[in-house]
């Protein structure tokens, strides 16, 4: 199975200090819902793993994450593109769980759930506890320098970063990458 597994805020839509509590305040970052559908089409499956502890910190609830996501799925059904499953961390940072990254275990769930080895899938996100999470389950390491990520536009990454990170302008430009990797590795020399 070709996995891709995606950070939420800042990766795929506009991050806020604030956070996103309600469906109006979820806006997709320019071309990442036609970015999923890309890579939908060219065989991958997306899921997304995302810390969301405005649930654990009392500022939404599940009704609202529910129909955040429901209006992320409308919107990505209406580009051809689907999202296979969201996995979140509820909990707020102090609950010492071992589902909020960087701790792996929303990835271990994702690998449990699809019977997969995530050895290799690639990890996307726009900060330092996403590529964590998903190295210490053996995940590919990619940096958008989208959210968080944009602080990096021009710099190189700290040296806290994993070594072998991959860096892309956004959602779209990890995409194209990842989609002209696998077409020029079916290319026989």
């Amino acid at each position: 199975m070709k996995l891709v597994i995606l950070d939420r805020d800042g990766t795929i839509n506009a991050d806020s200090d604030e956070f996103i509590k309600t469906p109006d305040e979820w806006l997709p970052l320019p071309g990442a819902l036609e970015a999923i559908a890309r890579l939908n089409h060219a065989g991958w499956h997306t899921v997304i793993a995302s810390n969301q502890s405005g649930l654990g910190r009392g500022l939404f609830d599940v009704a609202s994450l529910n129909a955040i996501n429901a209006k992320m799925h409308k919107m990505l059904a209406a580009q051809g593109g689907r999202i296979d499953a969201v996995f979140y961390c509820p909990h707020s940072p102090d609950e010492g769980c071992l589902c909020r990254k960087p701790s792996p275990g929303l990835f271990e769930q994702i690998g449990e759930r699809f019977g997969v080895e995530l050895k290799g899938s690639p990890v996307v996100g726009d900060g330092l506890r996403d590529l964590q999470a998903g190295v210490a389950a053996g995940c590919e390491p990619h940096l958008v320098l989208t959210g968080k990520g944009a602080a990096f536009r021009g710099r190189p990454l700290p040296e806290n970063y994993p070594a072998n990170t991959m860096v892309h302008d956004d959602l779209a430009a990890f995409a194209d990458w990842l989609i002209a990797r696998r077409a020029s590795a079916k290319i026989p020399s």
